[in-house]
């Protein structure tokens, strides 16, 4: 999975994602998002939200990897700030997968295609909760209006 918090002038705050399955191995594969898609989850923003984007992102290995610079580099209405190393409480991000995490809890499902509903479902309705989006953004204590 991977998600996106985005604000804009005037707007409620806007959770985008994306969830990618794996179903086995594959071997020689990258299990979790490749650099292109992040790039697509980008796009998507890019394109929901209609204008430049300021991306506030940490320091996972695919988000600094030669070639994701070299797809930030050609997407000239993207500006990326990247997080401290290890500051997870500066990324509204990760409140979002803690509130994720919380909701599933204790929670049997009998298969990955279920248990990936139900975690669609729950992110569906974070995404019409702008009063939640907005304190995750708040405890990070970091200003996300743009200038």
């Amino acid at each position: 999975m991977a998600a996106l918090i985005c604000t804009k002038a005037g707007h409620r705050p806007r959770l985008i994602y994306r969830i990618h399955l794996n179903r086995g191995p594959a071997k020689g594969r990258r299990k979790g998002f490749t650099e292109t898609d992040y790039a697509r989850l980008l796009d998507a923003a890019h394109q929901q939200l209609g204008g430049p984007i300021i991306l506030v992102w940490d320091n996972l290995n695919t988000h600094v990897s030669r070639t994701m610079r070299e797809l930030i580099a050609a997407r000239l209405w993207l500006t990326v700030y990247q997080l401290p190393p290890y500051a997870p409480e500066l990324n509204p991000v990760e409140g979002v997968w803690s509130h994720l995490k919380r909701s599933l809890a204790n929670l049997t499902k009998h298969s990955l295609d279920q248990l990936t509903a139900l975690v669609k479902t729950r992110l569906k309705r974070m995404q019409y909760r702008p009063r939640l989006v907005e304190g995750l953004i708040a405890k990070t204590g970091l200003d996300l209006q743009p200038p």
